[in-house]
C-alpha cells in the first residue's frame, strides 16, 4: 500500500489530493482519510515539511507520497524530491539528517510526470531539500509549480494526481540505485541518467547542500547516511572533489562515471563487476556486448589475435567493432570505442567462432581468398605494387591510380597490366582460442536486469 499525504495549509496539495481522490475512485473510511485499491489518502493540517513519522497514520506502507506545491522563478513546473538537511534544518525535520528514499519508485514518478505533463510544463527532479527528516517509511514529494498560477491550474494538479496513481504496485527500491553528489539544484546530470538508462537516484547533494555539509572527512557519517538511506552503493559525482570521492571509497562505496553508468544499462550489475575485473574497465574502454543484458552464466575471456583485429580494422572498423559487440559479452577497446582492442569475454566457443567467421567475412570482401584450416585463417590477394610499377617506368599519379584499380595503361608504347605490377599479399593468423575460462556464480540480482 501506498499512503499519499495531503497537506490542507497548501493550496496545491489540496488541488492535488481531489484529484487524486478522483481519478483512483477513493472510498471516504473516516474524517480525515481515504481508501482506494493500492492507496491511502491521509488530509493534516499541518505543512508537510512538519508531518513527522506521517508513516504511522496509515497502515504499514511501503512508500509515503507528500503532494505539495513547488515554489520557485522556474515557470511551470511538475517535480519530485527526497527529504533531508545536510546543515542545519531551516525548514523542518532535524539537523544533518536524511529520510529514507524510495529510487525505484522516483523513476518512475519521473517518467509518468513526463507523460503527463500539460504544455508549458517542464518536469524536473530536485536535489534533496528540506524536512520531513523523520517520515516512518521512505518517502518523497511530488510537487506541482512554481506559483500561485500552477497551484490553482486543475490541468497541471491532474497531471501530478495521474502520476501517483500510477505507483500503483511499483516497490519503493530495487539494485539499481545510485547517489548524486555535486552540480545544481534541479540536478542536470542525474536528470539526463534518469531519462536515458534504467538507472534510478536516491539522494542528490547539489553543491550548495555540500557546503552544508562541510568538509566531508568530519561529516563521514552523514555522508554514510545518505547512502544508506538510498539503498546505493554507487555515486555519480559532478565536479572536482577528491576529499568527498576519498571518503566515498573509505565507507566500500564506489564513484562511478556517467560512462559508467551509461555503459551498464541494462547489464546484470554482478556480471558487470566480473567483466571489468577480467577483461577491462569501463572507464579504460570496457563495452559491453548486445548479449549481456539478463545474462546470468560463465563465459570465456579471450585474448583476440592482434593481427587479425588489424586487417579486419583496415578493411572495416566500425564493422569490425560491430562483430564484437554482436557476439561478445564485452569487448575491450581503445580510441573512444572506435577500435576493438585485445580481449573479449564470450558465453560460450560457438559465440568466439561466430565472431572469428564474422571477420573473416569482412576480410573476404578485400581480399581474393579467406581461408580457415588447423587453427589458422588465412586471407589472401593480388595488390599494387608502386615499387614494381615504377621499375617498369609507370610515373606517379593517375596511371598509378588506374593500375589499382585493375586497368592496363600505356607507358613508352607499351601496355603494362595490373598483374605486371603486383604482389601477393598474405595474412596467417593463429585462430584457436587463447581463452580463460570464468565460472560465475549466479547472484539474485543477475536475473532483473534491466528495468529493475
Amino acid at each position: 500500500m501506498i499512503g499519499i499525504v495531503v497537506s490542507r495549509a497548501d493550496e496545491a496539495s489540496v488541488h492535488i489530493g481531489d484529484h487524486v481522490r478522483d481519478l483512483g475512485e477513493f472510498e471516504r473510511v473516516g474524517e480525515d482519510a481515504y481508501r482506494a485499491d493500492g492507496f491511502a489518502l491521509r488530509e493534516f493540517d499541518d505543512l508537510h515539511l512538519h508531518l513527522d513519522d506521517v508513516a504511522a497514520a496509515f497502515d504499514d506502507p511501503e512508500f509515503v507520497v507528500f503532494v505539495s506545491r513547488h515554489s520557485g522563478d522556474t515557470g511551470p513546473l511538475l517535480s519530485a524530491h527526497f527529504t533531508g538537511n545536510f546543515g542545519a534544518a531551516k525548514y523542518g525535520g532535524s539537523d544533518r539528517a536524511v529520510a529514507p528514499a524510495c529510487p525505484n519508485a522516483h523513476r518512475e514518478v519521473m517518467g509518468s510526470l513526463r507523460e503527463h505533463a500539460p504544455d508549458g510544463y517542464d518536469v524536473a527532479m530536485e536535489c534533496t531539500h528540506h524536512g520531513p527528516t523523520s517520515v516512518g517509511a521512505p518517502s518523497m514529494f511530488v510537487e506541482l509549480g512554481s506559483d500561485e498560477a500552477e497551484w490553482e491550474d486543475p490541468e497541471g494538479a491532474r497531471a501530478v494526481a495521474r502520476a501517483v496513481l500510477d505507483l500503483e504496485g511499483v516497490s519503493a527500491t530495487g539494485d539499481r540505485s545510485l547517489v548524486a553528489f555535486g552540480g545544481g539544484h534541479y540536478a542536470p546530470r542525474p536528470t539526463r541518467i534518469l531519462e536515458d538508462t534504467d538507472w534510478g537516484f536516491g539522494h542528490v547533494a547539489a553543491d550548495w547542500c555540500l557546503s552544508d555539509l562541510g568538509d566531508p572527512r568530519e561529516h563521514r557519517d552523514q555522508v554514510a547516511a545518505v547512502f544508506e538511506a538510498s539503498d546505493a552503493t554507487r555515486a555519480v559525482v559532478d565536479g572536482d572533489k577528491p576529499a568527498l570521492e576519498a571518503e566515498i571509497e573509505n565507507l566500500g562505496h564506489r564513484v562511478v562515471s556517467e560512462t559508467w553508468v551509461r555503459e551498464t544499462d541494462g547489464v546484470p550489475l554482478s556480471l558487470a563487476d566480473d567483466l571489468e575485473a577480467d577483461v577491462a574497465t569501463v572507464d579504460d574502454g570496457l563495452r559491453f556486448g548486445d548479449v549481456a543484458e539478463a545474462y546470468d552464466s560463465g563465459y570465456l575471456v579471450v585474448d583476440l589475435p592482434p593481427e587479425l583485429l588489424d586487417a579486419a580494422h583496415a578493411v572495416d572498423p566500425d564493422a569490425t567493432v560491430e562483430a564484437g559487440l554482436q557476439t561478445a559479452l564485452a569487448v575491450a577497446t581503445d580510441e573512444n570505442g572506435n577500435r576493438l582492442a585485445g580481449p573479449a569475454a564470450f558465453p560460450d566457443k560457438d559465440a568466439y567462432e561466430d565472431f572469428v567467421d564474422r571477420l573473416a567475412a569482412l576480410l573476404a570482401a578485400d581480399y581474393d581468398a579467406v581461408t580457415r584450416e588447423n587453427g589458422d585463417l588465412e586471407a589472401v590477394r593480388e595488390a599494387f605494387d608502386p615499387a614494381a610499377a615504377s621499375e617498369r617506368g609507370v610515373p606517379e599519379g593517375p596511371k598509378f591510380g588506374r593500375l589499382a584499380n585493375g586497368e592496363s595503361v600505356a607507358v613508352n608504347g607499351e601496355k603494362v597490366d595490373p598483374t605486371d605490377v603486383s604482389r601477393t599479399e598474405r595474412i596467417t593468423v593463429s585462430v584457436d582460442r587463447r581463452e580463460r575460462t570464468r565460472e560465475r556464480v549466479r547472484r539474485p540480482s543477475d536475473a532483473e536486469g534491466k528495468g529493475n
